[in-house]
């Protein structure tokens, strides 16, 4: 047979974050070669940080994703506080975790039920899925504005939130201005513990892989802006040891990084990762509904993450409520941060996977150097190998059908395309 050369549909793969392109090479009959390409322009935030002050760190890094702000706002946060020698006090931590929850809810809302399921019943959007599945669709977008109306209550706005600050928040929000929010949480609380169900008979590939799973873990709740990183490998770190044991290369189809494991290879980071290290952490109601439908201690298929992201939804919600129902507004709602020359690392768990954080200071608080390790950017790899998995036996299938095995098993990851661009050495050789 002779060689094809399949790539994605034109313009990229469909409903991810930012533009990247699915190539795969066939050669008598095996498949040769799988490239995730992300061909998206660097971005650069790691060298546009240094000689800005820590203390803009929020803000900035903010800008990196428009879902998951959060999530490296916090991650942020933490590597300076931990520069420092600051430790914030619970009932700031508490607030974010809540600021948190409002991201993990819009954000796996947004991928369960408008990128992911669609692909699972066969419709090219959300809203041809809509003609049969009104309810769901509706349900979703009550969902997705929850979790928007909390970041809007506590940071201030939904989409790069603008109240958090190093050492806290710059206001607390009133007990008075959660109450509408925990009435919505409550309003679709019974819809989020459905869902787990209704995505659990989605018909999905049946497939198992063997994952090297890699997650932050906290003893006694599902780690989510905290933890060590903890791995089906048996590591336990602190976040100075991440780039000990994690190693970034650069791949020459890719202004994104590929990360391995030193002496594991590639793994995966994300909510298969956290259910299988942390599974027996979630909510009593989401433990209960993902065991109701079916899922094992340890789920391997990577299309069925869309059913431990409803379960983290639901946990989410329930976290929320009980946050606010406990809510104290810290007073103050931050803590003094005095700059000092040293470097200090953080990270929490993004909807995506494990979000790492490091940053030289200068005595004054300028940044010296930085570096950020998404999740996508870990996962890109191990990606790969899942098309790689997902098309192996069935290379006579008509390029279409190929192409669409590709781009559905991308989707299921939900990679952040844009984030994953983090760096690249340019090597330019004029002639």
């Amino acid at each position: 047979m002779a060689e094809r050369i399949i790539v994605s549909h034109p313009g990229g793969i469909a409903r991810v974050e930012g533009e990247g392109e699915v190539r795969l090479r066939i050669s008598g009959g095996r498949v040769e070669d799988v490239q995730l390409r992300i061909f998206e322009p660097p971005r650069l935030f790691e060298a546009f940080l240094r000689g800005r002050h820590c203390g803009e760190l929020p803000d900035l890094t903010a800008r990196i994703c428009g879902i998951c702000p959060v999530a490296y706002q916090l991650s942020a946060c933490a590597a300076v506080e931990d520069a420092c020698g600051v430790e914030v006090p619970a009932p700031v931590r508490d607030l974010r975790r809540l600021l948190y929850c409002g991201e993990w809810i819009e954000s796996h809302a947004l991928h369960v039920f408008f990128l992911q399921a669609p692909d699972a019943l066969g419709y090219e959007s959300a809203f041809s899925m809509a003609a049969r599945h009104g309810d769901v669709v509706r349900g979703a977008l009550q969902l997705k504005q929850a979790g928007n109306a909390l970041l809007r209550a506590v940071g201030g706005r939904e989409i790069h939130p603008v109240n958090v600050r190093v050492g806290g928040f710059y206001r607390a929000p009133s007990q008075a201005e959660l109450a509408p929010v925990a009435e919505q949480l409550h309003a679709v609380r019974d819809f989020a513990r459905r869902m787990i169900a209704w995505t659990a008979a989605l018909p999905l590939p049946d497939i198992e892989e063997d994952f090297t799973f890699v997650a932050l873990q906290e003893p006694d709740r599902y780690a989510i802006e905290g933890g060590r990183m903890t791995t089906t490998t048996a590591l336990d770190l602190g976040p100075h040891a991440f780039d000990g044991h994690v190693v970034e290369e650069q791949v020459p189809h890719s202004t994104a990084l590929h990360a391995r494991l030193r002496g594991a290879g590639r793994y995966l980071t994300g909510p298969l990762a956290r259910y299988a290290l942390s599974g027996d952490r979630l909510s009593p109601a989401a433990r209960g509904a993902a065991r109701d439908a079916g899922l094992p201690a340890v789920v391997r298929n990577p299309f069925r993450a869309i059913v431990v992201r409803c379960a983290e939804i639901l946990h989410a919600v329930d976290e929320a409520l009980a946050l606010i129902a406990a809510y104290d507004p810290p007073d103050p709602p931050a803590v003094a941060v005095a700059p000092r020359a040293a470097t200090g690392a953080g990270w929490t768990e993004a909807p995506r996977g494990l979000l790492w954080h490091r940053y030289e200071l200068a005595a004054d608080g300028t940044i010296r150097d930085a570096r950020i390790v998404p999740p996508t950017a870990q996962n890109l790899a191990r990606i790969e190998d899942s098309v790689r998995a997902r098309v192996e036996g069935c290379a006579d299938l008509g390029d279409e059908a190929l192409r669409d095995r590709c781009e559905q098993t991308v989707r299921t990851f939900d990679p952040c395309i844009s984030c994953a661009t983090h760096f690249l050495r340019l090597e330019l050789d004029r002639r």
